[in-house]
């Protein structure tokens, strides 16, 4: 079965790499593929420097069996996963689990069944610094039906075919919804962010996050090409770099800082993607994208003293009333 599973992603594996893979002698590898070959599975042979073992193109695995180990992990997964806010197929995910179950000895069953109880996984707490809160008019307070937009978006992916997208941003209009090209999704902080391409191959590259697209529906299904797409290129937040930069061009905020409260900010999952230059005096001037006044003024109010709002100048009375109010309960 193992060898099965090396040979079914269609390349070639010598029978070096399957003797050390397994940890048995090359002389053994042939036999067994000797016994798989007799037992009707296509296995073929090529010759050469380079040559090795394939499975011919067409060839179905039977199911696969589990061990306690194996399955115990894939179970895991879905423990995990019913922790996230939104789970894409939640009732694909509970027949799966019960299958899982069904085929385990009595006693793995067991100790699996157990482990739902003994182990956990604590859900992210709120960021109270920078809180990224539900669009109502995105129907972002509905779990149930981002899951299924997510749902959507991975079904797409996984059959090469196009959706149509509309989306809701709280900060811009609404969009009319678009033919847009999947390449991929990821999690974050409790949030999911679906990857696409917008007007084919040549379109732009676009992030959206889940709980603000409004609609998903199916599109015009697409050639098989294999995408160059990695989701690890988006992963510790470089997704969040280019995303910054877009804000800052379209709404730029600067504050001044000390620099204790600089190298703060810059361990931040969210300020610490702003860019950080040499001020006046010794101080260190922050430059990123804010959409909402009171969240800068709530920023300000944060690092304590040391912090000027800079830019947008419009801002500051909102910082200033905000410090007023703070005086008068302190009986100042």
């Amino acid at each position: 079965m193992g060898i099965l599973l090396l040979l079914r992603g269609g390349r070639v594996v010598s029978a070096t790499e399957l003797a050390s893979r397994f940890e048995v002698s090359v002389r053994t590898v042939y036999r067994d593929i000797e016994v798989l070959s007799g037992l009707g599975v296509p296995v073929s042979a090529d010759m050469g420097r380079t040559g090795g073992f394939r499975l011919r193109e067409g060839y179905f695995l039977p199911p696969v069996s589990f061990g306690p180990e194996e399955a115990a992990s894939l179970l895991l997964g879905l423990i995990f996963m019913r922790r996230l806010r939104v789970m894409p197929f939640p009732k694909e995910a509970d027949f799966a689990e019960r299958k899982l179950l069904a085929v385990l000895p009595s006693g793995t069953r067991e100790n699996i069944e157990r482990a739902s109880r003994f182990i956990g996984f604590e859900r992210l707490p709120a960021d109270l610094l920078h809180p990224e809160r539900d669009d109502p008019q995105s129907g972002g307070s509905d779990d149930a039906a981002e899951g299924e937009r997510v749902g959507a978006f991975l079904r797409a992916l996984l059959s090469r075919s196009r959706v149509m997208l509309a989306y809701r941003s709280p900060y811009r209009e609404k969009e009319a919804p678009r033919e847009v090209e999947p390449l991929g999704l990821f999690w974050d902080r409790d949030r999911w962010y679906l990857v696409g391409r917008r007007g084919g191959e040549a379109g732009e590259r676009r992030t959206w996050r889940a709980d603000r697209v409004l609609s998903i529906a199916p599109g015009r299904s697409l050639p098989p090409v294999v995408s160059d797409f990695d989701a690890a290129e988006l992963l510790e937040r470089k997704w969040l770099g280019g995303a910054m930069e877009a804000w800052l061009a379209e709404s730029p905020v600067r504050i001044a800082m000390r620099a204790d409260q600089a190298e703060l900010l810059k361990r931040d999952w969210f300020y610490g993607k702003a860019v950080f230059e040499e001020g006046a005096g010794g101080r260190v001037v922050m430059s990123y994208g804010e959409y909402r006044s009171e969240s800068a003024a709530a920023l300000i109010r944060w690092l304590g003293p040391g912090a000027e709002l800079l830019e947008p100048r419009e801002w500051r009375p909102i910082v200033a009333a905000g410090l007023r109010e703070l005086l008068a309960a302190h009986g100042i």
